[in-house]
Protein backbone atom coordinates (compact mmCIF):
# COMPACT_ATOMS: atom_id res chain seq x y z
CA UNK A 1 0.00 0.00 0.00
CA UNK A 2 1.24 3.48 -1.23
CA UNK A 3 2.08 6.36 1.70
CA UNK A 4 -0.73 7.92 0.23
CA UNK A 5 -3.28 5.73 -1.30
CA UNK A 6 -5.69 8.77 -2.76
CA UNK A 7 -2.62 10.11 -5.02
CA UNK A 8 -3.26 9.53 -8.31
CA UNK A 9 0.18 10.90 -9.55
CA UNK A 10 0.84 9.19 -12.80
CA UNK A 11 -2.51 7.91 -13.35
CA UNK A 12 -4.77 8.66 -16.46
CA UNK A 13 -8.41 8.50 -15.67
CA UNK A 14 -11.49 9.14 -18.24
CA UNK A 15 -14.29 10.59 -17.18
CA UNK A 16 -17.66 10.65 -19.69
CA UNK A 17 -19.75 13.21 -19.62
CA UNK A 18 -17.92 15.37 -17.57
CA UNK A 19 -18.59 19.28 -18.72
CA UNK A 20 -20.81 19.70 -15.84
CA UNK A 21 -22.92 18.37 -12.48
CA UNK A 22 -21.40 15.36 -11.31
CA UNK A 23 -19.36 14.25 -14.07
CA UNK A 24 -17.22 17.71 -13.82
CA UNK A 25 -16.76 17.22 -9.91
CA UNK A 26 -15.58 14.08 -10.51
CA UNK A 27 -12.77 15.28 -13.14
CA UNK A 28 -11.95 18.06 -10.81
CA UNK A 29 -11.55 15.64 -7.49
CA UNK A 30 -9.06 13.19 -9.41
CA UNK A 31 -7.31 16.71 -11.37
CA UNK A 32 -6.83 17.43 -7.90
CA UNK A 33 -5.35 14.45 -6.36
CA UNK A 34 -2.94 14.41 -9.21
CA UNK A 35 -4.65 11.85 -12.02
CA UNK A 36 -4.18 12.69 -15.91
CA UNK A 37 -7.50 13.13 -16.62
CA UNK A 38 -9.31 12.84 -19.95
CA UNK A 39 -13.08 14.00 -20.00
CA UNK A 40 -15.69 13.66 -22.90
CA UNK A 41 -18.56 15.40 -23.73
CA UNK A 42 -20.88 16.15 -27.03
CA UNK A 43 -20.27 19.38 -26.52
CA UNK A 44 -17.35 21.40 -25.22
CA UNK A 45 -17.66 22.89 -21.68
CA UNK A 46 -18.37 26.68 -21.11
CA UNK A 47 -14.94 26.65 -18.95
CA UNK A 48 -12.41 24.16 -19.22
CA UNK A 49 -12.43 21.40 -16.57
CA UNK A 50 -9.34 23.06 -14.05
CA UNK A 51 -8.08 22.25 -10.02
CA UNK A 52 -4.84 22.78 -8.44
CA UNK A 53 -3.50 24.47 -11.95
CA UNK A 54 -4.12 21.42 -13.73
CA UNK A 55 -6.79 20.79 -16.44
CA UNK A 56 -7.74 18.25 -18.07
CA UNK A 57 -7.93 17.16 -21.60
CA UNK A 58 -11.48 17.97 -23.58
CA UNK A 59 -12.31 15.53 -26.29
CA UNK A 60 -15.49 16.37 -28.21
CA UNK A 61 -17.50 13.09 -28.25
CA UNK A 62 -20.87 11.18 -28.13
CA UNK A 63 -20.11 8.39 -26.53
CA UNK A 64 -23.16 5.67 -28.06
CA UNK A 65 -20.57 6.37 -31.06
CA UNK A 66 -18.09 3.66 -31.25
CA UNK A 67 -15.75 5.41 -33.35
CA UNK A 68 -15.95 8.50 -31.09
CA UNK A 69 -15.30 6.56 -28.29
CA UNK A 70 -12.11 4.76 -29.63
CA UNK A 71 -11.29 8.62 -30.56
CA UNK A 72 -11.06 9.68 -26.28
CA UNK A 73 -9.05 6.50 -25.48
CA UNK A 74 -6.83 6.72 -28.33
CA UNK A 75 -6.15 10.86 -26.92
CA UNK A 76 -5.44 9.34 -23.78
CA UNK A 77 -3.07 6.96 -24.45
CA UNK A 78 -1.06 9.16 -27.33
CA UNK A 79 -0.54 11.28 -24.26
CA UNK A 80 0.25 9.46 -21.42
CA UNK A 81 0.38 5.39 -23.03
CA UNK A 82 -2.08 4.13 -20.26
CA UNK A 83 -5.60 4.39 -18.96
CA UNK A 84 -6.19 3.45 -15.22
CA UNK A 85 -9.36 4.35 -14.67
CA UNK A 86 -12.48 4.94 -16.99
CA UNK A 87 -15.32 6.38 -15.22
CA UNK A 88 -18.37 5.82 -17.06
CA UNK A 89 -20.66 9.02 -16.02
CA UNK A 90 -22.61 9.95 -18.84
CA UNK A 91 -26.17 9.33 -18.36
CA UNK A 92 -29.82 10.15 -17.57
CA UNK A 93 -33.06 11.15 -19.63
CA UNK A 94 -35.87 13.37 -19.01
CA UNK A 95 -39.44 12.48 -17.44
CA UNK A 96 -41.46 10.28 -20.12
CA UNK A 97 -44.83 8.94 -20.08
CA UNK A 98 -44.43 5.22 -20.30
CA UNK A 99 -47.63 4.60 -22.18
CA UNK A 100 -46.73 7.08 -24.96
CA UNK A 101 -43.22 7.66 -25.20
CA UNK A 102 -41.79 6.53 -28.78
CA UNK A 103 -39.92 3.14 -28.91
CA UNK A 104 -36.88 5.71 -30.48
CA UNK A 105 -36.84 7.55 -27.20
CA UNK A 106 -36.29 5.01 -25.24
CA UNK A 107 -33.45 3.33 -27.61
CA UNK A 108 -31.31 6.17 -26.97
CA UNK A 109 -32.18 6.06 -23.25
CA UNK A 110 -31.14 2.40 -23.46
CA UNK A 111 -28.05 3.23 -25.95
CA UNK A 112 -26.87 6.35 -23.66
CA UNK A 113 -27.25 4.48 -19.94
CA UNK A 114 -26.04 1.10 -20.62
CA UNK A 115 -25.11 0.23 -24.57
CA UNK A 116 -22.62 3.50 -24.64
CA UNK A 117 -21.14 1.93 -20.96
CA UNK A 118 -20.58 -1.10 -22.09
CA UNK A 119 -18.77 -0.12 -25.86
CA UNK A 120 -16.39 2.20 -23.76
CA UNK A 121 -15.58 -0.70 -21.23
CA UNK A 122 -15.02 -3.18 -24.55
CA UNK A 123 -12.52 -0.05 -25.55
CA UNK A 124 -10.26 0.33 -22.80
CA UNK A 125 -9.93 -3.26 -21.91
CA UNK A 126 -7.10 -4.07 -24.38
CA UNK A 127 -5.08 -1.27 -22.57
CA UNK A 128 -6.08 -2.44 -19.23
CA UNK A 129 -5.74 -5.89 -19.57
CA UNK A 130 -2.11 -6.13 -20.69
CA UNK A 131 -0.65 -2.74 -18.67
CA UNK A 132 0.99 -3.29 -15.58
CA UNK A 133 -1.35 -2.68 -12.67
CA UNK A 134 -4.59 -3.48 -14.78
CA UNK A 135 -7.15 -1.00 -14.78
CA UNK A 136 -10.60 0.15 -12.62
CA UNK A 137 -13.90 0.23 -14.77
CA UNK A 138 -16.32 2.43 -12.50
CA UNK A 139 -20.21 2.71 -13.83
CA UNK A 140 -21.95 5.33 -12.57
CA UNK A 141 -25.38 3.87 -11.88
CA UNK A 142 -28.65 5.17 -10.06
CA UNK A 143 -30.80 3.98 -7.31
CA UNK A 144 -33.66 3.86 -10.06
CA UNK A 145 -32.26 0.33 -10.63
CA UNK A 146 -33.39 -1.22 -7.68
CA UNK A 147 -37.27 0.73 -6.93
CA UNK A 148 -39.50 1.92 -8.92
CA UNK A 149 -39.05 4.70 -11.73
CA UNK A 150 -42.17 6.14 -12.45
CA UNK A 151 -41.64 7.97 -15.66
CA UNK A 152 -38.16 6.80 -16.19
CA UNK A 153 -39.05 3.17 -17.08
CA UNK A 154 -36.13 2.80 -19.89
CA UNK A 155 -34.12 4.66 -17.59
CA UNK A 156 -34.42 2.17 -14.56
CA UNK A 157 -34.30 -0.60 -16.45
CA UNK A 158 -31.11 0.53 -18.28
CA UNK A 159 -29.55 1.25 -14.61
CA UNK A 160 -30.44 -2.54 -13.59
CA UNK A 161 -28.80 -3.18 -16.65
CA UNK A 162 -25.72 -1.77 -15.49
CA UNK A 163 -25.60 -3.07 -12.68
CA UNK A 164 -26.16 -6.66 -14.23
CA UNK A 165 -22.96 -5.37 -16.68
CA UNK A 166 -20.86 -4.80 -13.59
CA UNK A 167 -21.24 -7.86 -12.07
CA UNK A 168 -20.70 -9.78 -15.14
CA UNK A 169 -17.56 -7.97 -16.76
CA UNK A 170 -16.16 -8.28 -12.96
CA UNK A 171 -15.77 -11.93 -13.24
CA UNK A 172 -14.89 -12.00 -16.77
CA UNK A 173 -11.86 -9.83 -16.51
CA UNK A 174 -10.40 -9.63 -13.24
CA UNK A 175 -8.64 -9.96 -11.52
CA UNK A 176 -6.49 -7.56 -14.22
CA UNK A 177 -9.45 -5.01 -13.91
CA UNK A 178 -11.60 -4.19 -11.23
CA UNK A 179 -15.23 -3.11 -12.12
CA UNK A 180 -18.12 -1.85 -9.83
CA UNK A 181 -21.21 0.73 -9.96
CA UNK A 182 -21.60 3.93 -7.49
CA UNK A 183 -25.46 3.57 -7.67
CA UNK A 184 -25.87 7.38 -6.60
CA UNK A 185 -29.20 8.51 -4.66
CA UNK A 186 -31.06 11.96 -4.91
CA UNK A 187 -28.52 14.91 -5.51
CA UNK A 188 -28.44 18.66 -5.40
CA UNK A 189 -27.43 20.01 -8.50
CA UNK A 190 -27.83 22.55 -10.87
CA UNK A 191 -30.60 20.80 -12.27
CA UNK A 192 -32.69 20.01 -8.94
CA UNK A 193 -35.08 22.58 -9.77
CA UNK A 194 -36.39 20.76 -12.74
CA UNK A 195 -37.18 17.27 -10.85
CA UNK A 196 -37.87 18.79 -7.21
CA UNK A 197 -39.41 22.34 -7.64
CA UNK A 198 -38.44 25.44 -6.23
CA UNK A 199 -36.07 25.44 -2.48
CA UNK A 200 -39.28 24.06 -0.63
CA UNK A 201 -39.71 21.48 -2.69
CA UNK A 202 -35.81 20.38 -2.77
CA UNK A 203 -35.82 20.55 1.08
CA UNK A 204 -39.36 18.87 1.53
CA UNK A 205 -37.68 15.45 -0.60
CA UNK A 206 -34.40 15.82 1.11
CA UNK A 207 -36.43 15.07 4.70
CA UNK A 208 -37.18 12.07 2.90
CA UNK A 209 -33.91 10.51 2.96
CA UNK A 210 -31.94 8.67 6.23
CA UNK A 211 -29.57 11.73 5.52
CA UNK A 212 -32.59 14.38 6.03
CA UNK A 213 -31.32 16.15 2.83
CA UNK A 214 -30.09 15.77 -0.72
CA UNK A 215 -26.29 14.92 -1.40
CA UNK A 216 -23.60 16.96 -2.62
CA UNK A 217 -21.82 15.14 -6.08
CA UNK A 218 -19.04 16.32 -4.29
CA UNK A 219 -19.75 13.89 -1.84
CA UNK A 220 -20.26 11.16 -4.75
CA UNK A 221 -16.78 12.17 -5.92
CA UNK A 222 -15.10 11.62 -3.21
CA UNK A 223 -16.32 7.76 -3.38
CA UNK A 224 -15.73 7.71 -6.58
CA UNK A 225 -12.06 8.60 -5.83
CA UNK A 226 -11.70 6.05 -3.15
CA UNK A 227 -13.04 3.45 -5.15
CA UNK A 228 -10.37 4.02 -8.20
CA UNK A 229 -7.61 3.56 -5.27
CA UNK A 230 -5.81 1.16 -3.43
CA UNK A 231 -7.91 1.18 -0.71
CA UNK A 232 -10.94 -0.58 -2.47
CA UNK A 233 -8.39 -3.24 -4.03
CA UNK A 234 -10.73 -5.93 -2.75
CA UNK A 235 -14.11 -4.54 -4.31
CA UNK A 236 -15.27 -5.33 -7.91
CA UNK A 237 -18.49 -6.81 -9.03
CA UNK A 238 -20.43 -4.56 -6.22
CA UNK A 239 -22.61 -1.91 -6.77
CA UNK A 240 -21.99 0.31 -3.90
CA UNK A 241 -25.02 2.42 -2.21
CA UNK A 242 -24.66 6.07 -1.93
CA UNK A 243 -27.61 7.33 -1.35
CA UNK A 244 -28.15 8.87 2.01
CA UNK A 245 -29.68 6.14 3.58
CA UNK A 246 -32.63 5.53 1.04
CA UNK A 247 -35.61 6.66 1.09
CA UNK A 248 -38.48 6.89 4.23
CA UNK A 249 -40.33 3.83 3.63
CA UNK A 250 -43.73 4.55 1.86
CA UNK A 251 -45.91 2.97 4.36
CA UNK A 252 -44.88 5.15 7.21
CA UNK A 253 -45.74 8.57 5.30
CA UNK A 254 -48.75 6.84 4.64
CA UNK A 255 -49.29 6.41 8.00
CA UNK A 256 -48.12 9.41 9.75
CA UNK A 257 -48.11 11.86 6.58
CA UNK A 258 -45.24 13.27 7.84
CA UNK A 259 -41.39 12.61 8.29
CA UNK A 260 -41.00 14.79 11.53
CA UNK A 261 -43.50 12.24 12.95
CA UNK A 262 -41.46 9.51 12.92
CA UNK A 263 -37.77 10.51 12.86
CA UNK A 264 -37.21 12.72 16.06
CA UNK A 265 -35.32 15.87 15.81
CA UNK A 266 -35.93 16.15 12.13
CA UNK A 267 -37.09 19.15 10.57
CA UNK A 268 -40.62 20.06 9.36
Amino acid sequence: MPDNPLDMTGRTVIVTGATMGLGRVIAIRFLEHGADVVVCARREPDAPVTAAGREAVFVVADVRDPEQIAAVVDEAVDRTGRIDVLVNNAGGAPPADTATVSPRFNEKVIALNLLAPLTFAQAVHPVMSTQEGGGVIINISSVSSIRPAPASAAYGAAKAGLDSLTRTLAHEWGPSIRVLSVMVGLLRTEQAHLYYGDEAGIDAVGRTLASGRLGDPDEIAGVVLFCASPLASYISGASVPVHGGGEVPSYLLATTGEVAEFRPGSKP
